[in-house]
């Protein structure tokens, strides 16, 4: 099964680190989030990836070509340029790479990518988020309620204080609620080659018309995750996403 990445995004909230180069690659541990996203869904065998390029494509495109060298035991004969990698278990993956517009919306950016994702089942999610859902229950989820779309609903962690008011004073107050009482789209799709007849073209927003028109057609389906998700938004988010890598209690590692 195919997984599609939205990497295509001019991650302004993030300026400090996307001045040079796209969200997804921006470093968690060493390795751009794009990487922990693959590597997530290559632990549950979904090895082949479509990404969807945007803002600075060819910085992913230089990583992804490059990624073997920078990653190996090299020896190189500069008589006639051969080069050996060795040393390293490499990937088992294969990645189309393919330029969706600098100003594409993220439906359009799916919508370009219709040869590739061809007529079958695949599965969607964005550049710039990790989490530790099981893609496989996710996608039983999916085949079980036959609806050409299947979010992944989570709860994210509140930002701010919880005020729970009565008339003009406070009946509750929590100054670090665990989480919020709402749930929320958390990305992490699996869909149905129908989707792609709900979007218009290249100034679709995926998030909007879309996804409404599927719900009010009966056709979206939302598999709750109560464990680990994790977007990052702000320089904030991945410094928080940082200090988890870095002290060994990253939830969203569970390959090897």
């Amino acid at each position: 099964m195919k997984v599609v990445i939205l990497a295509g995004g001019l991650g302004t909230r993030l300026a400090e680190e996307t001045e040079i180069k796209p969200k997804p690659m921006v470093e968690i541990g060493g390795q751009p989030i794009l990487w922990h996203i693959m590597m997530h869904y290559s632990y549950y065998g979904f090895n082949h990836f479509i990404i969807a390029l945007g803002y600075k494509g060819e910085v992913i495109k230089k990583y992804i070509v490059d990624y073997c060298s920078l990653n190996s035991n090299l020896t190189v004969n500069l008589k006639n340029g051969d080069v050996k990698a060795h040393g390293i278990g490499k990937p088992d993956w294969v990645i189309d790479l393919v330029d969706t517009g600098i100003s594409t919306l993220t439906g359009g950016r799916i919508k370009r990518l219709a040869p590739y994702i061809g007529n079958e089942t695949f599965m969607l999610t964005y550049g710039d988020g990790v989490s530790n859902v099981d893609l496989r229950k996710l996608l039983l989820f999916h085949h079980t309620h036959q609806r050409y779309a299947t979010l992944t609903a989570v709860r994210p962690n509140a930002r701010f204080g919880y005020l729970d008011l009565e008339g003009d004073y406070v009946k509750k107050f929590s100054e670090k609620p665990e989480k919020n009482e709402v749930w929320i789209n958390g990305g992490f799709f699996v869909l149905e080659p129908e989707v792609l007849n709900y979007i218009d073209g290249d100034t679709t927003q995926w998030e909007r018309k879309p996804m409404e028109s599927l719900e009010r057609d009966g056709q979206l389906a939302a598999y709750r995750h109560v464990s680990f998700w994790q977007c990052m938004d702000t320089l904030r988010d991945k410094r928080l996403l940082e200090d988890l890598w870095q002290n060994g209690n990253a939830p969203w590692k569970i390959w090897s």
